[in-house]
């Protein structure tokens, strides 16, 4: 079946809010609080360079010579050995399994979109009452944004990569661009600002350690969307004569802005208004409100906004996440797109209904095992095993499997001189981050 094509900004911003999600407003900067700022800032940017920019042009790569599905792209490129190789396209499973808890952390945004229009928790304190309250006790609410969710995203995905992915991306992420901008403009401003600045491009390296490298390669590929089909399904609908490098620049370089414009515009409105850099998730739903607060009916101005910004964030996301496996059912099964849609929609919908009950009170006993319970299982083998091996198995499939002059003979025009570094860390350097970020996240190491 014939895929529909993006034109070139289409699909650049396809890929870029593919890429620009809940991980680089809300994952990276508690992140980089976490490990100390700017030390941490430096090992990401080389991580994202050296490992990340590498295996989105090889996923792309992928998507464009195959021009299918994840599956069927692995299946005819191989050589041989095909019937193995083609498992390797259900990596597309990573994005449907991420949409479990990932549409339901939306569901909390939406319901901070409405409260922050009226109410804005006065302390630290206060907001981490009204934030757990929610997440243990307020199980109607999040069903009802979670269902929210669903419908918003299931709606884009049946119009299709055109009419309803290509549109969203076109309208949303310049939104988002804008909002954070104006944001943005505001935190400079602020005195707080020069604090921001010095403690993300200050590196204090004494809070870096293994763990912290781990993270840093682990988010890259969280925050670039690699690993689990999107780019590879998106790239499948560029045209014969796209230049894959400048397209994976572009998608990188503004994941990589928007993350540090967030970063350093959220930790000023901490410095200025809290108590510096907070630490860990509670960083957007505790700490920031609180912040907000102390600006007054500015405050709710640019709570609201942020956390439409973070929304439409989400929600570029999310389309990308599902997409995949909605392209495989079309293409192997020959479903309608409505059918196949329908049906991804209401597999997350429904899991993302354990999810919710996995933080209840009276619930959540029943769906822990171990130290974990539902919700934080399915992050866990997401983040910990299925991405790191999508990009294990890309790296090994363009590095070693897919004939070194049919790779050579698209990528050596556009990437020059620089192809045989491209090529050597693609087959050397990668693969082995890749093996050491999985043992690594999984407890082995």
């Amino acid at each position: 079946m014939k895929i529909a094509r993006f034109s070139r900004i289409g699909f650049i911003m396809a890929a870029a809010g593919s890429a620009v999600g809940l991980g680089n407003i809300w994952k990276f900067p508690y992140i980089t609080g976490e490990y100390g700022g700017g030390a941490f800032v430096l090992v990401y940017l080389i991580t994202v360079l050296l490992i990340g920019f590498s295996i989105m042009i090889a996923e792309m790569l992928i998507g464009y010579l195959g021009r299918r599905d994840t599956v069927t792209s692995f299946e005819e490129l191989a050589p041989k050995h095909k019937n193995l190789w083609k498992l390797a396209g259900f990596q597309g499973l990573a994005g449907l399994f991420i949409m479990i808890f990932y549409s339901v952390v939306i569901g909390w945004i939406f319901n901070y979109i409405v409260t922050s229009l009226t109410y804005l928790p006065s302390t630290v304190t206060e907001a981490e009452n009204t934030f757990t309250t929610m997440l243990h006790s307020d199980f109607w609410t999040q069903l009802f944004y979670h269902t929210a969710s669903f419908v918003i995203i299931t709606y884009v995905l049946h119009k299709g990569l055109k009419g309803g992915i290509e549109k969203l991306n076109m309208f949303l992420m310049p939104a988002l661009m804008l909002i954070l901008a104006l944001m943005f403009a505001y935190a400079v401003t602020l005195e707080g600002f020069s604090k921001a600045v010095t403690f993300m491009f200050s590196p204090d390296w004494s809070k870096i350690n293994g763990d912290a490298f781990v993270t840093a390669v682990g988010h890259a590929f969280f925050t670039l969307s690699l690993g689990m089909g999107a780019i590879m399904t998106y790239a499948a609908s560029l045209e014969k004569k796209a230049n894959i490098v400048k397209s994976a620049f572009w998608v990188v370089f503004l994941d990589t802005t928007i993350a540090i414009v967030a970063g350093l515009m959220l930790f000023t409105f901490l410095y200025q208004y809290g108590s510096g850099p907070a630490k860990g998730p509670g960083l957007v739903f505790i700490s920031l409100p609180a912040a907000f607060y102390e600006m007054g009916i500015v405050g709710n101005i640019f709570a609201v906004l942020f956390f439409i910004a973070l929304a439409f964030a989400g929600l570029t996301s999310s389309v990308s996440l599902v997409e995949p496996m909605v392209q495989y059912f079309i293409d192997r099964f020959g479903w309608s797109r409505l059918k196949a849609t329908i049906s991804m929609g209401t597999f997350f919908w429904f899991l993302g209904i354990f999810a919710i009950l996995s933080n209840i009170d009276g619930a959540k006993e029943y769906l822990t095992w171990g130290s974990k319970n539902f919700f934080d299982w399915v992050d866990y083998v997401t983040a910990a095993i299925m991405l790191p091996l999508g990009g294990l198995l890309m790296a090994v499939f363009v590095g070693f499997v897919i004939p070194r002059s049919e790779v050579e003979a698209t990528m050596k025009p556009q990437l020059k001189w620089a192809f045989s570094l491209w090529y050597f860390s693609l087959r050397y350097i990668t693969p082995v981050a890749m093996f050491v970020v999985m043992l690594s996240l999984m407890g082995v190491l």
